[in-house]
Order: structure tokens, then C-alpha cells, then sequence
């Protein structure tokens, strides 16, 4: 077994022993506060209420069910908003004009909350899948468009200058030089746009669905279970975490394969 690997395994064990710690020692503090802290279990309720209510939502479907919902919403509402911004990223950031042209525009609506146009997104598309799909859609377009037009003009333009000597068309200069030099910038946009659009999923639920994670916060509040509404938010918090590490792994894979492995 070569030293880098060895290398790479004992840095994923430290990294497992840490969380372990970091897991066990919030849990613990958790549950002496919840028990002895003199809290109501209605406003602080104990890891181990939180469990046997995970238990109990898993036991009958309703959690599989839920969870099946979210992420129905999620993958079609951030597949369709990272395929569209990543293609007009690069053709904003490969024509100047374009982008200048649209920046201030982008400026503009960038800052707005996706909650805030809830109202005319329920009005539009009624209430069910849609309102929580546009939601995630513009909750993960701006910082994945952003990210694309500056990692296209980012490209030194020797290397588009040489491509362009040796006779390599348009297409090879996009496929070989353009996505793969703005790739690494690409993906720290959609980095941030997974955790922003996995967040506002999750508010949209609450005011425009009757199924998923967040309409199952709301029913929990609704019906007094906080172990129920503490066990989703784990949930949430962990299918998260999920996401963003398989996305992690698909980049290391692509990276691996342009030969651009991250050590």
C-alpha cells in the first residue's frame, strides 16, 4: 500500500475521530440540559425523545414519504437552475458586453430573498411541488451564474490565444480549455448554492406544500411534538450534509479524471 494512500486514510480516520467527538460531545450536553436544566421537553426536548420520535415517523412511512417529496422538489428545481446558469455563465462570461449588459440587472434581484417573491410564486403556480421547485431555482441561480462568468473570465487568454494558433475549433476550445479551466470556480458556486437552495427548499415547504420536510415542521408545530419537529430538523441537517458530500465526490471524480486531483 503506497504512502499516499496510508496518508489518506489516516487523514479520514482523524477526520472521523473529530466528528465523533464533536457529535457526542453536543449530544451530551444536549441531554443534561434538556433533563436537568429545569426546561420544559415541550421547548427543549432530549436527544433521546428526539430519537424515539425518528423512530416512531420512520416505523409508519411518514418520514420515507416526506423525505421522497423534498427531494423530488430539490432535484428538479436545482438540476434545471445549475444547468441554465452554468450555460449562461459561460456565454456571459466568454461576451463581455452580454454580462456587462446584465450585471446590474443580476445586482439587482441577487439580494432578494426567494421567500419574498412566495406570494406571486403561490399566486402563479398554486400551491404543491411547483412554489417549492421555483423557490430552489432562484435560491441556487445567482451564486452558480456568478461563479461561471468568473471563472470564464478568469482564463488567461494565452492559453484561448495558443488553441487558437494550433487550428482547435470552438467546440474542442470550449470542451478542452473554457469548462475544464472554470470547472474548480463553477463548482465552489454550486457549493454554495446547494446549501442555499436546500435551506429555502425547506422554507417553501412551509407555505406552499402539503408534504416534504418543511410541511412536516409546520404539522409538528401545529400538533405540540417537538420531538418530532427536533427529529426533522436532524434529518434536514444530515440529508444536507448528504448532498454536499456527494457532490464533493463527484467533483473529485471529474477532477480526478483531467488529471486536476485535489491532494
Amino acid at each position: 500500500m503506497s504512502d499516499k494512500i496510508l496518508r489518506l486514510l489516516a487523514r479520514n480516520a482523524r477526520a472521523a475521530g473529530y466528528a465523533a467527538a464533536s457529535f457526542l460531545i453536543l449530544l451530551t450536553v444536549w441531554e443534561l440540559a434538556a433533563r436537568f436544566g429545569g426546561v420544559s421537553p415541550a421547548l427543549l426536548p432530549a436527544p433521546s425523545a428526539a430519537a424515539s420520535a425518528l423512530a416512531e415517523i420512520a416505523s409508519d412511512g411518514t418520514l420515507a414519504d416526506h423525505i421522497a417529496s423534498s427531494l423530488y422538489r430539490f432535484a428538479v428545481g436545482f438540476s434545471v437552475s445549475v444547468l441554465l446558469a452554468v450555460i449562461l455563465g459561460v456565454v456571459f462570461g466568454w461576451y463581455n458586453p452580454l454580462f456587462r449588459l446584465a450585471n446590474p440587472v443580476v445586482q439587482l434581484l441577487r439580494p432578494i430573498s426567494p421567500i419574498a417573491w412566495m406570494p406571486f410564486i403561490v399566486l402563479m403556480f398554486g400551491i404543491g411541488d411547483m412554489p417549492a421547485i421555483v423557490t430552489i431555482f432562484i435560491a441556487a441561480v445567482f451564486p452558480v451564474f456568478l461563479s461561471a462568468v468568473a471563472g470564464v473570465r478568469s482564463i488567461p487568454e494565452i492559453y484561448l490565444k495558443v488553441a487558437r494558433n494550433f487550428g482547435v475549433g470552438p467546440v474542442e476550445i470550449f470542451w478542452k480549455i473554457i469548462f475544464p479551466a472554470s470547472f474548480p470556480q463553477i463548482m465552489s458556486g454550486i457549493h454554495l448554492a446547494l446549501g442555499s437552495a436546500w435551506v429555502f427548499l425547506v422554507c417553501g415547504e412551509m407555505i406552499g406544500a402539503q408534504s416534504g420536510l418543511g410541511y412536516l415542521i409546520i404539522d409538528a408545530r401545529n400538533n405540540l411534538r417537538s420531538d418530532i419537529l427536533v427529529a426533522d430538523i436532524a434529518v434536514i441537517g444530515l440529508i444536507g450534509f448528504v448532498l454536499d458530500s456527494l457532490i464533493r465526490y463527484a467533483e473529485g471524480r471529474i477532477l480526478k479524471r483531467w488529471g486536476l486531483e485535489k491532494e
